[in-house]
Parts: structure tokens; sequence; C-alpha cells
């Protein structure tokens, strides 16, 4: 059993403790002109409409920074935001800050509070702009220190087009209520699962157990989702934003048909330790997701779809892409190829690459390798990733070294996005 196993299965124990309120090629000219393009690059340096930039949103320094998320602004500005203090969720001074760049402009600004919560860590921070031009504000507030009890609050603003942080014109909390087809779901989608393999053989049994149990729990079912990734806004004005708990270590996904000022919840992404899914639409409406393995060796990202919407989604399973239990993200690029930007390791987060698929998802190829640091005394990962309106993409991700942390931007011009689809 390997470390990600022992840790998962003393988190999942924890879970059901008495004591506990849970008891229970492909590129072309873009792979040409990408290759040492990436790092060492400063925001000093002027930018060049034909090569990558990168740059750090501030400098280098000893605070825990982490889960960065991009977005653009109606005037073409670039909003980012990220969780900064001396830990995580047993950190009570974590609190949520942002920084902007400007629309033809080369340095971010200096950063800004966007949320704090006293006496509580503020954590995972999620911006976007809805269909009405509202900025969204979604973080997770963590409740006793613990993931499993965290809440999810948020924020919008019609202000925020000016220098420093928007003005807040409303705040609230999303509290889904997951029903109990909720229970019903997660048990007939274990059932619906590969057997697993090695240690997970004897286990999982236990572990499925024990989740089905707790998914009967009202109070349980309603505490501890979780966001990290961008919603998926669709063309009906419909609003997906993805979710997860490390509870019950799955996913689903928080629905809006009301530009998110009322949420409900779509059935589970039922799997072994799928958590932390980025959304993706085919051209035929299906919904695709991509996750996190929290779960059982090997560490592959999982994937699941939906052909409704987003309201229930098909059990998931492994790709043949590597993941170390950390976060990916992907995008769907204006031309019709995807992107995705992962950790493709099994163990460590010191490698961070950029896949392409040509065909939705059916196939995947590596095409660059953005972070690669091989003493692995370093780590580069939770990227967030989109597309601007002038067609660049824009990522951003933490950056830690020997450390010192800041979170790392990174800009793809439209040009080095040729698309030589086989």
């Amino acid at each position: 059993m390997n470390v990600k196993e022992i840790s998962f299965i003393r988190r999942q124990k924890a879970f059901q403790t008495k004591n506990s309120l849970f008891s229970f090629g492909q590129f072309g000219l873009f792979i040409l002109m990408l290759l040492n393009a990436v790092n060492g690059l400063s925001a000093s340096k002027p930018q060049q409409k034909d090569s990558i930039q990168s740059d750090f949103i501030f400098p280098l320094q000893g605070k825990h920074v982490h889960s960065s998320c991009l977005t653009e602004l109606p005037n073409g500005d670039l909003l980012a935001c990220w969780f900064e203090g001396s830990g995580e969720r047993h950190a009570n001074d974590v609190v949520i800050n942002g920084a902007r760049l400007k629309k033809g402009e080369t340095a971010w600004s200096k950063p800004f509070l966007l949320a704090d919560t006293p006496g509580n860590p503020d954590c995972n921070p999620i911006l976007f702009v809805d269909h009405q031009n509202r900025l969204h504000l979604i973080w997770l507030v963590v409740v006793a220190n613990r993931w499993e009890t965290s809440i999810l609050k948020t924020r919008i603003s019609t202000d925020y087009l000016k220098d420093g942080a928007p003005n807040w014109s409303w705040q609230d909390i999303i509290l889904l209520q997951p029903g109990n087809e909720f229970a019903t779901t997660v048990e007939a989608k274990f059932k619906e699962l590969k057997s697993p393999e090695l240690a997970w053989a004897e286990y999982a049994p236990q572990y499925e157990k024990m989740i089905v149990e707790a998914a009967q729990d009202p109070i349980k079912r309603q505490l501890g989702w979780m966001g990290r990734i961008k919603p998926l806004l669709l063309d009906n004005d419909r609003i997906l934003l993805p979710l997860y708990s490390d509870g019950f270590n799955l996913s689903l996904v928080a629905i809006s048909d009301d530009s998110g000022d009322n949420w409900k919840a779509s059935l589970p992404i039922v799997g072994r330790g799928n958590i932390q899914p980025t959304l993706l639409q085919k051209q035929n409406g299906e919904i695709v997701a991509y996750m996190r393995d929290n779960g059982d060796a090997p560490g592959q990202i999982f994937t699941a779809t939906s052909n409704d919407n987003g309201n229930s989604w098909t059990a998931a399973s492994k790709t043949d892409i590597p993941n170390p239990g950390s976060s990916v993200d992907a995008l769907a690029l204006t031309d019709g190829s995807w992107l995705m930007i992962c950790n493709d390791l099994e163990q460590g987060r010191n490698r961070l690459s950029l896949y392409r698929s040509a065909n939705e998802g059916e196939n995947w190829t590596k095409v660059y390798t953005l972070e690669n640091l091989q003493d692995k005394k370093g780590g580069f990962s939770y990227p967030s990733i989109i597309q601007t309106k002038d067609g660049s993409v824009q990522i951003s991700y933490s950056y830690s070294v020997e450390g010192s942390n800041t979170i790392k931007h990174v800009c793809i011009p439209p040009n080095l996005l040729t698309n030589n689809k086989k």
C-alpha cells in the first residue's frame, strides 16, 4: 500500500469515528515555438505577441499561497485570486487575495484583499463573470479546521472594473440539499465500478459501505462541499459549478438557472476518490468531467459524463493520464480542440504539463511541459486555464521552490495555437 492509499484510508476512518461529526507533434508550430519559451521570463520584460510570456503575479515570498483562479472581465482585464496565509485548513489567518492585470499592460497590480472570515481559514476561491456580466467570487470557509465541515460563501459585484478590489453588492452562503436520491445513487454507482486490485481489493467493500451509510444522513450530505475549478456556463443560461467532498471522497455539481442566485445539487459523480472536477461540453451537448485521483493506485485522472445538462452522471472511470492526487483543469478552445493542464506523475507535483485533444477527449497528447523540477524540491500545481476574447490562453498556478512561493501566470498568444489536427 503506497503513501497516498494509507493517507486516504486514515482520512476515511476519521470520517466514521464516533467523536466526529462525520462518523461515518500535435500542435505543429505550437510545439516548436513553445520549447524553452515559458521558464525564465519576468513581468519586467516587454510582451511579445509571437512568444509565450510568463511572470509572477507577486514576488516570491514565504507565506503559503495556493489554489488560484483566473477570469477575464468585460473590458479585457484579467482578475486573479488565490488563498494566502500560514497554512491551509489549520491556519485561521488564511484569506482570499486578488490582483488585476489591465488589458495591454505587462505588470500585475499589487495584491488586494477579496475576502476574510475572521477566525476561520478562507480557501479555494473561484472567480467568474455570469451571463449578466456580474462578477462572482465563490470560496470555502473551513469550520472547526476540517475540510469535511466547510461551507461555501459567495459574493457578487457589478462594480469591479476600477482599480483594487471589487465593490461587493451581495453576499450569501451556498447550502446544497442533496436528497435521498443522493444515497441511492451512491450505492448503485459503487456496484458499477470495476473491482479494485491490490490492497484496495480488501479495503474497498468496507470503504463503500461506510460511504453509503454516511450518505443516508441529511446533515452529512449538506456539509463539506467545496469548490476548486471555474464553472461551466451553458448556452441556456445554466451555470454548472463543480464541487467535491473530502468526506465522501467524490464529486457533484451545483446547478443554477438564475445566474447564481439559487443553487441545487446534481446527483453525485461516484468513484473511489474522484474529486475537484473540471467540466467541458462537447458539441453534441454531452458534458465531460475530469477529476483528481484521491483514491486507489494507480493514480490516474478520472472522467465521467452527463447527458442531461449536469443533472446526473456516469460512474467515474480512470483515463490513462497519470495523476499524483493533484488538481487538474481543462479548457475547450474556440477552434474545437481541448486543452488540459495537470501534474502528469503518479507521485509528486514537480512537473506540470499541457495536453491537447483534437477529438473532444477521446485521445489526449502531451504537447508541452510547463515546469519540470528534477530534484523535486518544489511544486507547481492547482492550475487555472482560460481562453480570453483575443484568443490567448491564460494560465495560473501555484509556484513553490525551496520554501519561496507565488502564483505564476503564463500567456500563450493565439498565433501559437495553430491547430494541426490529425
